[in-house]
């Protein structure tokens, strides 16, 4: 069905204004009776209706989420095998281009999605839907209201990777002229009042929640629309898009200024507004936060609880903080590019998956800065932190003593990083000395531990199954996962991708507020709820009794810098990382710090834990906003390319 309403006139027209469509330009065939087919009843029009979602990303995916592998949250084996598409990897190494763009979602080249064609297909449901005879009139708003969110989305999608993009209100006639096919790009302003205008006109229509879950999970509800809105306007509010001078000679082509310079504080009003309704319809919906409950045999102490509240809030399907979880990205393969080689502290417990086991990919690499990010346990930075040894973090090893048993494995040698950190560093890394609870051993006095150095179980595996940092994303991979009978295979447990999280929401919320008026209770309210979950005290409680910096959260820039840190920690490994650190326009910053790891072809802890730089990422100002091809610009001279490219 799909293949076919792809090809009818309007789409093709659509196509050559904004995509270039070269040798289509003369073909119109006539397609009339399959349009009419594809609404002459509810069953059909529903498949339409699939259609406009199945152009929602895969997310998660390291090949075709542009979150996900572009910026400095992980690393990979370049160049790499059959296992791993390094596709968007290359982007971080600074091999983008004009010609033949990587991630280019706007054309669709590289076999990645044109979101054009998404949006046109949207158009094509909701210039017909009206012809279903035999849909109720409550389901054909409902399912009008869904186009329309996806409609928006997809612009959204573009706008955070492109900036000012073309605005598509509704596919044009046949008829319609060469000059009117080209469409210019908008401004950043008018982008964001006309999808948040359609998530308006689609929230009332929405359910709440999803209510039929055999047949509806991952369906829109009216928490996604509003959760959505709030991050286009939390995106539009901060200093990428916000008032930023290095745009402020970006027009098009007939002196239209693409970018606002001008700093607006209303635009962080909106946003808080926007989020406050996205929580308080979330929470309506029975939306909250996670917190991890052992099933039946499963025997855990406190510790693991804590570390299992964030692997679980994300591995846990359709759990209570899942606002958004996509059904069509089903997480099967980033688990196994996640999943490490790791060996059991009771042997007998379970039979030891082989080390030469290959449906392990075990490729996926967080950088040892990752590792740095985290807190110490007192709830700070650790190179804040009065109590914490930083100087001696990368050099000093340590022996693992009974009060650790349940984060590293007792009597191991391993470096001083990996000690007296928060639970989200045991929770969201696997690492060498690590305890990775789970896979089949479900009590955590005799679980799994990772060995990782050369010659050991964990390391690396032929040409391209390791880590090339030491370091490995645990918190991606279901805790219930198997090695199977024979432990030759690797048995995943599928989940949808958490596309919004109600954590999320309580960062980005708290970030607006502070925006807005600085530091206050009400902020400070959302940002420790987050941490709470995660067995820290509040923000002023940590900061005033453990940072050499105890006033930092009273100040709006302090608060900031906190708010920042506190979302890229909870949100690690969800592909937000690379969106946040582009709309704070802190890129440059971060995504040019080299990539280092561990010395992997050591096989004694001295030796091994000595930094080695993997690669020097390249990030200039052009690469805040994605390239379109010089294709798009020959085809449509209206368009202009996006500045330093």
């Amino acid at each position: 069905m799909k293949r076919n309403i792809n090809i009818f006139a309007t789409a093709l027209i659509l196509l050559c204004a904004v995509t270039g469509c070269k040798k289509y330009l003369d073909v119109v065939p006539d397609n009339i009776g399959t349009i009419d087919y594809a609404f002459r009843m509810r069953t059909e029009a529903e498949k339409y209706l699939y259609t406009c979602y199945n152009n929602l990303p895969y997310f998660g995916d390291t090949s075709t989420d542009p979150g996900f592998m572009t910026g400095d949250e992980l690393a990979a084996q370049y160049p790499s095998s059959i296992y791993f598409d390094i596709g968007l990897y290359r982007i971080a190494r600074g091999e983008q281009n004009i010609v033949n763009p990587i991630g280019n979602y706007w054309d669709g080249d590289r076999g990645g999605k044109s979101y054009y064609q998404a949006i046109r297909e949207c158009n094509l449901f909701l210039e017909n839907v009206n012809k279903v005879p035999d849909l109720s009139d409550s389901e054909r708003r409902r399912w009008i209201a869904e186009v329309k969110l996806l409609k928006a989305y997809y612009h959204f999608f573009l706008f955070r990777m492109y900036g000012p993009i073309p605005v598509i209100r509704k596919n044009l006639p046949v008829s319609a002229s060469i000059e009117e096919v080209r469409i210019p790009r908008m401004p950043v302003d008018s982008v964001v009042n006309y999808v948040v205008s359609l998530i308006d006109e689609a929230a009332p229509d929405l359910p709440a929640q999803i209510m039929n879950q055999t047949s509806e999970l991952g369906r829109l509800t009216k928490p996604i629309a509003l959760s959505i809105k709030a991050q286009v306007l939390i995106t539009a509010a901060s200093p990428l898009f916000n008032g930023n001078p290095g745009y402020a000679n970006f027009r098009d082509k007939t002196g239209v200024q693409l970018f606002n310079p001008a700093y607006s504080v209303e635009k962080w009003r909106k946003a808080v507004d926007a989020c406050k309704d996205a929580i308080t319809a979330a929470e309506a919906a029975g939306a909250t936060l996670y917190y991890y409950v052992p099933e039946s045999g499963e025997k855990v102490t406190d510790s693991t609880k804590l570390t299992m509240n964030i692997r679980a809030a994300i591995t846990d399907k359709w759990n209570s903080e899942t606002i958004w979880g996509a059904s069509n990205a089903y997480a099967s393969w980033v688990q196994s590019l996640s999943q490490a080689r790791i060996t059991s502290s009771d042997p007998d417990a379970i039979k030891t998956p082989p080390a030469d086991n290959e449906s392990i990919r075990s490729t996926l690499s967080p950088p040892i800065h990752i590792a740095e990010m985290f807190y110490s346990n007192n709830g700070v930075p650790i190179e804040e932190d009065v109590n914490y040894d930083y100087a001696n973090r990368l050099t000093k090893l340590r022996t693992v003593t009974d009060k650790d048993r349940f984060y590293l494995k007792k009597d191991y040698e391993t470096i001083q990083l990996n000690f007296d950190r928060e639970p989200r560093f045991y929770a969201d890394l696997g690492f060498d000395g690590g305890i990775w609870y789970g896979q089949g051993l479900y009590n955590d006095s005799k679980t799994w531990f990772l060995q990782a150095k050369a010659g050991q179980f964990g390391a690396r595996l032929g040409a391209a199954l390791f880590s090339v940092t030491g370091y490995w994303p645990k918190k991606l991979v279901n805790y219930k996962n198997d090695f199977g009978s024979d432990s030759k295979g690797y048995n995943t447990k599928g989940y949808p991708w958490p596309v919004i999280r109600l954590s999320e929401m309580y960062l980005l919320y708290a970030e607006a507020l502070n925006e807005l008026n600085g530091p206050s209770a009400e902020a400070y309210k959302w940002i420790d709820l987050v941490r709470k979950r995660a067995g820290l005290k509040g923000v002023i409680e940590s900061w005033a009794s453990f940072s050499k910096n105890p006033a930092k959260p009273t100040t709006k820039d302090g608060f900031r810098e906190i708010i920042q840190r506190e979302q890229m920690i909870e949100l690690v490994f969800e592909g937000k990382r690379v969106w946040s650190i582009r709309r704070w326009k802190k890129a440059d910053e971060y995504f040019n710090k080299p990539i280092r790891g561990w010395d992997l072809e050591q096989e004694d802890a001295v030796n091994y834990y000595r930094v080695r730089q993997i690669v020097a990422p390249v990030f200039t100002f052009k690469d805040y906003l994605w390239p379109l091809s010089e294709n798009s610009l020959v085809i449509n001279p209206k368009l202009v390319q996006n500045p330093g490219w």
